[in-house]
């Protein structure tokens, strides 16, 4: 990923360069396009690197938060399925028992790195609650990214009427070789499931609706 980093960076100082150029030749404003901070970049680029050393694996976990609203969880096994892989794009499979309808998908961007969560039905219908997420607004740090509801997603909350969700923060932490986590708060709400990356476990069975062959079956 750094060197993808570093292909942005060159595209952006010479696409800045011909922006002020033309602003100078037309007797206009220079326009310089939007980009990472060096030290967000560094950050975002260890995480994701991180990220990348799971590719292909799959990881047990279990609840770590204590919330009542939660307790049907408590109990219930949990696997993360780090199984689709690309240079920017990476897709985890979330299941809770039985239930393969959880997708976590993150997709590195020119402005940071975006959370999206994709809930698919049984069978392979998108749930009316789908795609909800949001894009890093702070530089992070090499073990953790937090995902701030966006736009789209405090829309549809309030468009569904769960308007307390349109403060949600998300978290994903990484300590390697040690432990995997996926966090959600806002006030009065804090849900947290940890996954042991010591130890990957068997392959799971697809999520639902999916066709895309997982990075170990290509």
């Amino acid at each position: 990923m750094i060197g993808v980093a570093r292909r942005w960076g060159g595209f952006l100082r010479t696409n800045t360069m011909v922006a002020i150029l033309a602003a100078i030749l037309l007797g206009g404003p220079a326009f310089v396009p939007p980009s990472l901070g060096a030290d967000q970049a560094s950050a975002q680029d260890a995480w994701w690197s991180a990220l990348g050393e799971l590719c292909g694996r799959a990881y047990a976990g279990a609840l770590a938060s204590d919330d009542p609203r939660d307790a049907d969880l408590a109990g219930e096994p949990m696997v993360m399925h780090v199984r689709v892989c690309e240079p920017d794009r990476i897709e985890i499979p979330f299941h809770v028992g039985d239930d393969r309808s959880r997708v976590w998908v993150l997709t590195r961007t020119a402005a940071g790195i975006e959370l999206k969560h994709r809930h698919t039905h049984r069978d392979g219908s998108a749930d009316l609650l789908t795609h909800y997420g949001g894009l890093t607004i702070e530089p992070g740090t090499e073990s953790r990214q937090d995902f701030p509801a966006d736009e789209y997603s405090r829309e549809l909350f309030v468009a569904n009427g769960i308007e307390q969700s349109a403060s949600n923060v998300w978290s994903i932490e990484i300590v390697a070789g040690e432990r995997y986590s996926y966090i959600l708060r806002r006030p009065e709400r804090y849900f947290r499931a940890d996954f042991d990356l010591r130890r990957a476990i068997a392959t799971p069975a697809p999520p639902w609706g999916s066709d895309e062959p997982a990075a170990n079956e290509r």
